[in-house]
């Protein structure tokens, strides 16, 4: 009789914490309706993921001639400082999230003598410098990387790991030719590859063959290939292509383009020109019959350069804008804007005379009367200089 009650008992106490239970699901259920979070079929609570919103900052050629190192070389110390070349822009590529640039020099080291011209090296500090900056990654093949032959490369990959910026392009073994660079920005994964046609004819020893990314449409599509395995919410990829001192892209570049846009790259940023080369935005038609957006800039001039000849000073700091969907987890192309720069020389003074100018922050300053670096001679080239970007690189683009 005892045992009987006790059941009874214990069954009805199972019944009570039931009640319990099932009644604070129904208030956590209702408290989650009204705050917009979400369940499961089982009433667990799901909070929303919220979208990611990144902004991805492009710099084109970082290059260094013999008057620029020059002018950035310290007596008393027997070292070089380039920071100052950057002060008037430095904002806009710390406040990226991530930004990018085109390394065209090598760090071969001093003992290799510092050249300029037609074999490239430069002091290492432009590389802390580029770091302090703002720089996260650079791409390095293109056909200077191999100035210095193979040891050059691999030093300059070296001199980029010991500061820390990223690098895609060139490679010091065949392991880290197949280690696809990525890089999580704030939740989205970006994959980074990066190609060029040439090496200026400096072979690429074959025991090394690995050490440059040439373009090849084999070897293009076995690096998407690698990169998409690692499922990256985009890949961008840096083209160094075309031809120089061309304002305009050719066809083996738009088909170029093609072929890396149809078998899943993003972004594309193009260099080698050494001047601007316009941008567009591009909606590719996918197997399944789905579209995506995408884009390319054919080249981005030169950022750095001591270059003189027409249309070498002027570029731009590339915005591109990104969101990844809480909903969806699919990550898409916001918007493509800009930055008109100069690469200003002054004639004044003996050292620090480059400098990366903001045109238009420059040009509002001196009609206010409150610019004490350019005169009225600067002020009129860059207004012609600010022309000439306008009408290559078009309007800004909403996608």
């Amino acid at each position: 009789m005892k045992n009987k009650i006790l059941i009874v008992i214990l069954i009805i106490l199972l019944i009570i914490i039931g009640f319990l239970v099932y009644d604070k699901n129904v208030k956590n259920v209702q408290q989650t309706s009204a705050s917009g979070n979400s369940e499961n079929i089982d009433g667990v609570v799901e909070v929303a993921k919220e979208d990611i919103h990144i902004k991805m900052s492009v710099i084109g050629d970082i290059m260094c001639h013999n008057t620029q190192y020059n002018d950035a070389y310290i007596s008393s110390s027997g070292s070089y400082d380039f920071s100052y070349v950057f002060e008037d822009v430095k904002d806009y590529i710390s406040s990226a999230d991530i930004a990018i640039g085109n390394l065209e020099t090598t760090f071969a080291g001093k003992s290799r003598g510092y050249s300029s011209y037609p074999t490239f090296n430069t002091p290492e500090e432009l590389a802390t410098n580029l770091k302090d900056f703002g720089i996260d990654v650079v791409s390095t093949a293109n056909n200077h990387c191999m100035d210095k032959n193979y040891s050059g490369l691999v030093s300059t990959l070296n001199v980029l790991d010991d500061v820390g910026i990223a690098h895609t392009g060139t490679y010091s073994s065949k392991e880290a030719q197949d280690t696809i660079l990525v890089k999580d920005v704030n939740g989205i994964k970006i994959a980074f590859l990066s190609f060029t046609y040439g090496t200026n004819g400096i072979p690429i020893p074959s025991a090394n063959s690995y050490s440059v990314n040439l373009i090849d449409n084999d070897l293009i599509l076995n690096q998407i290939k690698l990169a998409k395995e690692l499922k990256p919410d985009l890949i961008c990829a840096s083209m160094h292509w075309g031809i120089e001192y061309q304002t305009k892209q050719n066809s083996t570049q738009e088909d170029l383009a093609n072929l890396l846009f149809e078998n899943g790259v993003d972004v594309i940023l193009g260099s080698h020109p050494h001047v601007l080369q316009p941008m567009e935005k591009r909606t590719i038609t996918l197997e399944d019959g789905s579209t995506k957006d995408c884009f390319v800039i054919y080249s981005l001039g030169n950022f750095m350069s001591g270059q003189t000849k027409a249309n070498t000073k002027n570029s731009v700091v590339l915005n591109l804008t990104f969101t990844k969907s809480g909903e969806t987890g699919k990550t898409t192309i916001d918007s493509a804007s800009y930055i008109p720069i100069y690469m200003y020389k002054s004639s004044s003074g003996s050292v620090r005379k480059y400098l990366v100018m903001d045109i238009e922050k420059n040009m509002k300053s001196f009609e206010e009367g409150t610019n004490k670096l350019i005169n009225q001679s600067t002020y009129s080239t860059l207004k012609t200089e600010l022309n000439k970007i306008k009408t290559t690189m078009g309007d800004f683009i909403e996608f």
